[in-house]
């Protein structure tokens, strides 16, 4: 039984699962590089200490020095959060071995399914059906590559073996493209895992990308928390999530089929903790095994509103020995999630990354918005990490009210200081496709544009003009206006309690 945790990473995440120790009564440790001695997770954590500079290799991928921190500052337990170490198999074997809980899943099967092209081969011998692609194990050559690429048949994707979130991640159409994107995206895969061993797989098109959530106990119970819609996607980056899917909706067969699938391919590696199988979907409602994020997910909130599980409590208690508090009887979908992940970049410029301080922020609020984030006013937004600066999630009872709150909570969200995507996520939800449901994971590159709202009457330069030039006009007449200080040195409200004194 631990009372302190350290949390291994910054930003929101870390925020989130601060709050979830400070309801359970657990004191909490944060580390921070010198880019966020400021950062809000330093601010709500017990203790702080620092990591290193700025680059992650110098800071939050320092495995050996969050250890040291946990020891120092009495930390008997360690939470990655998501990224960073999350997903590495050696740290969270370092924690065990140096007497510390981490919570998340066993080392064991953070290899397992840590390794994408061993994950396939693992889920695969346990009856559960994978896109085709290079089931061998351990790591593959360039020269194996290219020898298997026509085997799997373009067009292909090149994915890194280790961590996920699109790094590492390349597409190719023809074997000309192979060598420079391998190079490519091995690269990309050692800067932000650490390692750089990369996988083939066969690219399904006009496929849905939907993922199963799963919990498991250390008594060996696991079961799923529904499915969330994940194929809004830039370049493999996730934009917006939602929960249920609108693709499945009301198949409960379908739903039941893959979350069984789902604990299934948990349990063949013996898992433990909260966890995430994730599969492509074709149009015929076949599904395929994709990976397995042995972490929590960025998009966990979405889950949580609609089934009232508090995911980061949960993998607190596993991780403390004790029982999950739910069974698959518990799970019920109530009503429906969106979440929109506001990023600092330029929706207009190809979304090229903005960087700077935030001089202004006003979250939105009511009923059935909730905003995780780890920013505030005179925050440093840096070019050193994900460009997440907070994530925008509504709940309605129905997905028709969940839209229209999401376009009311991103009307009145406004930051200013860097440049965000909100005018994407509000173009997004005027889109008659996205009411429909009818998106894959292929929709915002080739289907969607940000033209029609920079293109409207709304946006017209010579209006936006006139508009410019009547507002300056108007605070010059105002500035020159002088206003004389009146003949008596106090107020009306004074001489009148002066008067009634006098009265008495």
């Amino acid at each position: 039984m631990f009372q302190k945790v350290l949390i291994a990473n910054r930003g929101e995440i870390a925020v989130r699962i601060i709050r979830a120790c400070r309801e359970l009564g657990i004191e909490t440790v944060a580390v921070y590089s010198e880019a966020d001695r400021q950062a809000l997770h330093v601010r709500y954590a017990d203790q702080a200490y620092l990591l290193g500079p700025a680059p992650s290799r110098d800071s939050y991928l320092r495995g050996e020095k969050i250890i040291e921190i946990a020891h120092k500052s009495g930390a008997s337990a360690i939470h990655p959060g998501y990224g960073f170490l999350a997903e590495r198999a050696d740290f969270a074997q370092a924690c065990i071995d140096e007497g510390l809980a981490f919570i998340g899943p066993k080392p064991s099967s953070i290899a397992a399914m840590g390794d994408k092209a061993v994950a396939r081969a693992t889920v695969s011998s346990a009856g559960v059906p994978v896109v085709p692609g290079t089931e061998g194990q351990g790591s593959l050559g360039d020269d194996d590559l290219l020898a298997l690429a026509p085997q799997v048949g373009f067009p292909l994707l090149i994915k890194a073996s280790a961590g996920g979130g699109g790094k590492g991640m390349r597409e190719v159409r023809s074997m000309e493209e192979m060598p420079g994107l391998i190079h490519s995206a091995r690269r990309e895969a050692e800067a932000a895992f650490g390692d750089g061993n990369v996988y083939l797989e066969k690219l399904v098109e006009a496929a849905r990308h939907i993922e199963i959530q799963v919990l498991a106990d250390q008594l060996g119970d696991t079961i799923y928390l529904g499915e969330r819609e994940c194929s809004l996607q830039r370049r493999h980056q996730k934009l917006l999530e939602e929960s249920p899917s609108p693709f499945i909706d009301d198949d409960e067969d379908l739903r039941s089929r893959m979350g069984q699938v789902a604990v299934r391919a948990a349990q063949s590696v013996g898992y433990l903790n909260a966890g995430t199988i994730e599969f492509l979907v074709d149009k015929d409602k076949n599904f395929y095994f994709l990976e397995m994020n042995t972490r929590l997910q960025v998009e966990h909130p979405v889950t949580e509103m609609v089934t009232g599980v508090d995911i980061v409590k949960e993998q607190i208690r596993i991780a403390r020995g004790r029982p999950m508090r739910y069974t698959q009887d518990h799970i019920h979908l109530n009503g429906w999630a969106i979440e929109c992940r506001i990023n600092a970049e330029d929706p207009y410029n190809d979304f090229l990354p903005s960087t700077g301080q935030i001089t202004h922020i006003l979250m939105p609020t009511g009923p059935g918005v909730r905003i995780d984030t780890g920013v505030y006013p005179g925050f440093e937004i840096s070019p050193y990490y994900d460009s997440l600066i907070s994530k925008v999630i509504v709940w309605g009872e129905t997905r028709a009210e969940a839209i229209l709150r999401m376009r009311r909570a991103l009307e009145e969200y406004k930051l200013v200081g860097v440049r965000t995507n909100i005018p994407f996520h509000q173009n997004l939800m005027d889109s008659f496709r996205f009411f429909g449901g009818q998106f894959d994971t292929r929709f915002i590159e080739e289907r969607f544009s940000m033209e029609p709202a920079t293109n409207s009457r709304a946006y017209n330069p010579e209006v936006a003009a006139i508009l410019a030039t009547l507002v300056a006009h108007r605070q010059t007449r105002l500035a020159a206006n002088i206003v004389q200080r009146g003949a008596r040195d106090t107020s009306n409200w004074k001489w009148l309690g002066r008067w009634e004194r006098l009265q008495r």
